[in-house]
Formats: structure tokens, sequence, C-alpha cells
């Protein structure tokens, strides 16, 4: 087995959420092509459905974009009924990405020069 670190997601990519009623769309996209692999092994839709389990989606699909090294998550029934009928400080669920993000992945050793951004500071 390959040594690895745990990083948060946000060193291998960056995201946006975009919302149309009650569904969120989450985009993934790697900030390196030599990431694009770690990031379809282990961003699955079992992955990101236990992420958002205390949302209760209904549904969650992946749809992966390799060409841009990208991919897109829509999430369903996760805006406690959407823009108009929500009544949290979020309705359009936009930081939505951002707990995505904070996911923990493993990353083979080799590829940490490939990692964007600063590490996290030690407790």
């Amino acid at each position: 087995m390959k040594d690895t670190a745990q990083v948060p997601l946000y060193r291998l990519a960056h995201g946006r959420t975009g919302d149309k009623g009650d569904r969120s769309n989450i985009s993934v996209i790697a900030w390196s092509p030599a990431l694009w692999p770690v990031l379809v092994e282990q961003l699955t839709e079992a992955a990101v459905a236990e992420r958002f389990a205390h949302r209760r989606p209904s549904s969650v699909k992946r749809y992966l974009l390799p060409e841009l090294q990208a991919m897109n998550f829509v999430l369903d029934h996760v805006l406690d009924g959407g823009v108009n009928h929500a009544l949290n400080l979020d309705t359009h669920g936009k930081a939505l990405a951002f707990w995505l993000l904070d996911l923990p992945v493993n990353v083979p050793v080799e590829l940490l020069p490939h990692l964007a951004g600063p590490a996290p500071s030690a407790p």
C-alpha cells in the first residue's frame, strides 16, 4: 500500500454551489490534472451522501467531466424546500460547497506537490 497523507479536499480542488428548488448542485474542480484520479476514486456518490447525511438527501448523483478534471454532484431535497420555503439562513445552500471541501481525502505522498493552498496548522 502506498504512503498517503490525509488533507482536506480544498487542497485538491475548488468548488461552487448552485440551486434549483430543493436541489443543490455542487461542482468540484481539481487544482491539477494529477489529482483527478484521487478525486474520482474517493469523492463518490456514497462519500458525498455520507458527508451530507445530516441534510438527509433523497438522492446523490455524480456526473464526471474528465476533460475538465471536474465533477458535479446533484443532491435532492437538501435545501429545506428551496429558497421560497426554507427558514434557514442559507436558503440557496451556498455554504454546502464549503462543507464538502472540508472532507478529508487520502493523497499519495508523491502527489503532495500538486496540492494548492497552505497546509492546515497543527492544533
